[in-house]
């Protein structure tokens, strides 16, 4: 005990105390190093999070070195300022590469903009989600046909960037698909991974469209090695098909003055007797769903056939 009290006496009363402080203050270099670790600190995450701290840092560490070699003349102050100026300066080199290594084309950076930023997705974590469709974007033309009921196999899922999508069964107008949307959530989320399955609609360009897409088998081998892509991609999914159900409740018309809701059925049915019941088309059954095209083919070259 005796020496452990004698070291830390040692290392309190090795050197005197300050009886006399310094009567100016130190120069305009030190408080402007301060204030640059200050506002350094406040940085967020993220890569242009880091940007921001490695950048304020280095140029911190910068003016206390040459505070230190100018007026306080320490070599020892010097050169650890300076060690941490160039091991800043090369980690904001690393995580520029970093930024410039994720860069995308225009059309797949409003997409990050518009869809998986808001959500909190990390442009590393995006740039997963694009390689895994090869970073390529598909035009269809007006009038062409990305599905057609009942001969178009279900073998990717697909988002359109521009443009409007005409759903159709037999030959009945559904709804619309507008830029943003899937083209076939609920294809996708009608098979499981083994199943195979065909369109049950047709999909029809009414505009020049261009949309992004992911291979079946390559987008679930993605799923399977990152599950947060994969709950990511079931939430959007999720949130797809609910947006084209009251797409499809917003042309239900129920007596007259009221419109057809369907979380209340069975309501209907009591209130309206008088009302038939419209029975869903085989069609629109779970168990024949509906996929796309693996190309743009006109849709009148399907009817010749």
């Amino acid at each position: 005990m005796g020496e452990n009290a004698s070291f830390w006496e040692s290392l309190i009363y090795a050197h005197p105390t300050c009886t006399t402080w310094k009567q100016e203050a130190e120069g305009s270099i030190y408080h402007l190093a301060s204030i640059l670790f200050v506002v350094g600190f406040m940085g967020g995450s993220g890569f242009f999070g880091l940007l921001y701290v490695f950048s304020l840092l280095g140029l911190g560490f910068l003016c206390s070195s040459v505070w230190a070699w100018l007026d306080v003349c320490a070599a020892d102050i010097f050169s650890w300022n300076f060690i941490l100026f160039a091991i800043c300066f090369v980690q904001f080199i690393y995580v520029t590469y970093q930024v410039r290594s994720v860069s995308f084309d225009k059309e797949f950076q409003e997409l990050y903009s518009a869809v998986f930023q808001p959500l909190g997705i990390s442009l590393t974590v995006y740039r997963k989600i694009v390689l895994c469709c090869d970073a390529e974007v598909v035009t269809l033309e007006k009038e062409h046909c990305y599905a057609m009921q009942g001969k178009t196999p279900i073998d990717k899922l697909s988002l359109l960037v521009s443009g409007r999508i005409r759903v159709t069964v037999d030959g009945e107008f559904l709804h619309y698909i507008f830029p943003l949307q899937f083209l076939d959530s609920p294809e996708w989320d009608s098979l499981r991974p083994t199943e195979e399955g065909i369109f049950q609609v047709t999909l029809t360009a009414e505009t020049d469209c261009r949309y992004v897409a992911w291979r079946r088998k390559k987008l679930y081998l993605l799923f399977a090695k990152h599950r947060f892509i994969s709950r990511l991609f079931s939430i959007l999914i999720g949130s797809d098909i609910a947006e084209k159900l009251y797409a499809l409740n917003d042309r239900v018309q129920v007596g007259k003055g009221f419109r057809y809701d369907i979380r209340l059925p069975n309501f209907y049915h009591v209130s309206l007797p008088e009302t038939p019941t419209v029975q869903p088309s085989k069609h629109l059954q779970r168990n024949s769903p509906r996929q796309k095209l693996t190309g743009a083919t006109n849709c009148d070259s399907f009817r010749k056939q």
